[in-house]
């Protein structure tokens, strides 16, 4: 699934949620009474990173009454590959993404003209507070399987986080965290000089420890019997898009003889 889920652990951009009520003002939601999301932090737990600091995009909001043809221009303007949808009282209803545009749009021949925004979005995205960390950000939309979450602070949708932005976060936690472990690699270095020879075959296990923490191969983070579409060159983007729908991925590769010559993403339909 993608674009925030529906229900899920986190709030809901909904009316009719037990939690609140949002509206949107000028391109951001307003919020009118209800109580605070269970992910709530300080700004810092710990020195780790909140949701707020990782540099957030405005979100682009739409009436979801909107067809379809009309809100993938207005995603293209804005190069954004995804929407907050608004209902008729201005009040946050859905989301809407480009693997919504390939897999229920594209991939089901709707028509673009007559097919409102609103028959194809996720109803309800889970949604985040400024001040959760990013690595339960992070979490949230890897077991949820979406990539964005609505970013709420003082009652008001302040942004749409994109799953990018806390990976990047974590990639660059990761590196630091590298650089700690080469500094502890040289202090056992240090003691194996000083203790001799007897103290090797600890400094081998370290050396293993590092390796597997530090340098992981692309088999630790591609999990086994892991599903690639592949298509033609001559194969149609409607084909492509109902080979992504049927394997529940966001992306094809093109193949000539079996070896790789590109790769078409549901943010390269929207965009192109």
């Amino acid at each position: 699934m993608d674009g925030g889920g529906g229900g899920g652990s986190g709030g809901s951009l909904s009316r009719r949620s037990s939690l609140s009520v949002w509206k949107t003002g000028s391109g951001n939601g307003n919020f009118d009474g209800g109580g605070r999301n269970s992910d709530s932090h300080p700004l810092s737990h710990g020195g780790e990173r909140t949701v707020k600091r990782l540099h957030l995009s405005k979100a682009l909001t739409i009436p979801q009454s909107t067809n379809i043809r009309e809100a993938c221009r207005r995603m293209a303007t804005h190069q954004v590959d995804a929407v907050l949808l608004t209902d008729a009282n201005a009040f946050l209803c859905g989301i809407l993404t480009d693997k919504h545009i390939a897999t229920r749009v594209i991939a089901h021949e709707l028509p673009l003209e007559e097919t409102p925004i609103s028959k194809v979005m996720t109803k309800n995205p889970v949604f985040v507070l400024s001040d959760t960390l990013a690595v339960e950000a992070l979490q949230k939309m890897v077991q949820g399987k979406f990539r964005h979450l609505p970013v709420v602070e003082n009652g008001e949708v302040i942004a749409l986080l994109d799953i990018a932005k806390c990976l990047y976060d974590a990639i660059a936690r990761m590196e630091r965290a590298a650089e700690k472990g080469k500094a502890v690699a040289a202090a056992v270095e240090g003691v194996e000089k000083h203790l001799g020879a007897s103290f090797s075959g600890s400094n081998t296990l370290i050396e293993t420890l590092r390796e597997r923490m530090f340098k992981p191969s692309l088999s630790t983070v591609i999990p086994e019997n892991s599903k690639i579409v592949k298509v033609s060159p001559i194969d149609t983007v409607l084909t492509a898009t109902k080979r992504m729908l049927e394997l529940k991925m966001s992306s094809v590769v093109v193949v000539v003889e079996d070896k790789p010559k590109g790769i078409l993403t549901s943010r390269d339909i929207l965009m192109r």
